[in-house]
């Protein structure tokens, strides 16, 4: 789904969310450059496959923190990570980098790459992501966020990060 096919897609659900449409960015630096409202709802997403190729994560941490992937490994009992090519992020979630955002897995057909959640995000009113182009940020419940994934019938979790 695109941008707009996002946005309709959450309208359709009665997700409510606060849109700002701003010049493209593709970190967190750049991001840090435009005023935007709740930075700290800000989240940073990592799109990361294992050693085999067979299983790929994303992971949505608060914007300022830093994974440590071998920590992350050890403590969700996963092979060995690292990033996945930006080939992969095409065509697993149908994004470019720069784009990642946990609504991605709405073009993850097969309903196999396992989304993680930073638990700091349980104890806030909003999340900030993508709507799957990085020329725009919303602004939702993570619950809501939550929900919308579980939907799809991708796997779960909210850990400490």
């Amino acid at each position: 789904m695109n941008k707009d096919e996002t946005l309709h897609y959450l309208d359709q659900l009665g997700i409510k969310y606060e849109i700002v449409e701003h010049p493209a960015v593709y970190n967190m630096a750049e991001m840090e450059q435009i005023e935007l409202p709740h930075p700290e709802a800000d989240a940073k997403n990592l799109f990361v496959r294992d050693d085999k190729k067979r299983n790929y994560y994303l992971l949505t941490i608060k914007g300022d923190k830093r994974v440590n992937l071998q920590q992350f490994r050890e403590e969700n009992g996963t092979r060995r990570l690292s990033f996945a090519s930006p080939k992969d992020l095409k065509e697993k979630l149908g994004l470019e980098p720069g784009s990642v955002t946990p609504l991605g897995l709405l073009n993850d057909s097969e309903h196999q790459i396992s989304f993680y959640l930073d638990s700091y995000f349980s104890q806030q009113p909003r999340i900030a992501v993508h709507p799957n182009d990085n020329t725009a940020t919303i602004w939702l419940d993570p619950q809501d966020l939550l929900k919308v994934i579980k939907g799809l019938g991708n796997p779960v979790r909210v850990v400490k990060m």
